[in-house]
């Protein structure tokens, strides 16, 4: 598979390839990605089923990995950084254990080693398979179709951003929606087994008003990465590279 990229920056420079989140893609990325050009070439991708990405129906955590590594193959990247943000970050923390001599240095972003609640995003991909979408006319028709379901503006927001025209002006899903929806209960469990370690460098960022990853996570995460560092970015949420750009920024880049 080749997966679509964005080029933000910073040549000549140590690598930093970025993978985004759960329904997100490259395009998320592209301001805090050119702000963290100053230290790397900064490299965005979108993951399989997501954003200009082919789309398949396997949509496992093996997939996602093997996509990245030929991905890294095809650009002749042999290690870099890597830099992963919630479903993303799960992505990186296998491919960094798997393949150590990829990664030069790890920075996960407000996800952690260990299973996540079934329920987690059952509301946004029920309200997504409920939206007629010949019956919309604009981005505003599915948002407001989406407030009974999802009672937060911002993801309602986020999810209309997976929405586009074709050619003939009919609304259609980017993302591959079938596939994510069937695989939500496997993209919600642990991508590390127990014995799954990376010595190298890595450093995880927490939102503290996010509830991802709680104080009690630290020993799952330093069990698999023991160099582990863990930093907070207190005024953020689940998103700090868009709540709170600056900072985030900053401590990736320390």
């Amino acid at each position: 598979m080749q997966l679509f990229h964005r080029e933000l920056g910073g040549a000549g420079k140590p690598p930093l390839v970025i993978l985004h989140g759960m329904l997100g893609s490259s395009r998320n990325w592209i301001s805090a990605g050119a702000d963290m050009a100053a230290g790397f070439h900064v490299f965005a991708l979108d993951l399989r089923n997501h954003g200009r990405s082919p789309h398949e129906e396997e949509m496992t955590y093996n997939a996602m990995v093997g996509d990245v590594l030929g991905w890294l193959d095809a650009q002749g990247l042999a290690r870099v950084t890597l830099l992963g943000h919630s479903l993303g970050g799960k992505v990186a923390m296998r491919l960094a254990c798997r393949n150590p001599a990829r990664v030069e240095r790890l920075i996960v972003v407000d996800i952690a080693p260990k299973d996540y609640p079934e329920k987690a995003n059952r509301a946004e991909f029920t309200a997504m398979n409920a939206l007629r979408l010949d019956a919309i006319t604009t981005r505003d028709d599915a948002e407001k179709f989406f407030a009974p379901l999802v009672p937060v503006w911002a993801m309602r927001k986020f999810l209309t951003t997976n929405l586009e025209q074709d050619a003939d002006g009919a609304w259609c899903w980017m993302i591959n929606l079938p596939a994510l929806t069937v695989a939500q209960p496997e993209l919600v469990k642990n991508p590390l087994a127990p014995d799954d370690v990376f010595a190298g460098p890595a450093r995880f960022l927490v939102g503290l008003k996010s509830d991802y990853v709680r104080p009690a996570d630290e020993a799952g995460i330093r069990r698999h990465f023991p160099a582990a560092e863990i930093t907070t970015i207190v005024a953020s949420g689940h998103n700090p590279h868009m709540e709170t750009r600056s900072e985030f920024v900053q401590a990736a880049l320390l």
